[in-house]
């Protein structure tokens, strides 16, 4: 019964850091770029778009294909930076927590 005590000490601390990392990602911004840096988004850790900046070059009625192309590709780009961070900082609060084989942050 003591392991299951101590498990369940654990268990809470672990809730209690999932918390304060979930904080914290509402707070950190990634940015996402493309087009050699013509497009920049940049979002939340939580996925939230915060700012879009286009260069002007890209305004021309014949480049619309291109600025939505670039579009997508900041914004899968910036997910893929959201997604690191995440596993980065999971990682992190995972410590020294054993898990069973398999079972990898995050869940």
């Amino acid at each position: 019964m003591k392991n299951l005590g101590q498990m369940m000490k654990q268990a809470q601390k672990m809730q209690e850091k999932m918390r304060e990392m979930q904080t914290a990602m509402e707070a950190m911004e990634v940015d996402g770029v493309s087009g050699g840096g013509l497009v920049r988004i940049t979002m939340t850790c939580q996925g939230a778009a915060k700012a879009a900046r286009i260069d002007p070059s890209l305004m021309d009625a014949a480049e619309t294909g291109v600025l939505e192309d670039l579009l997508v590709a900041a914004m899968n780009d910036a997910r893929v930076k959201i997604d690191q961070k995440v596993r980065e900082k999971t990682s992190d609060m995972m410590g020294g927590l054993q898990l069973p084989p398999g079972m990898t942050p995050p869940f």
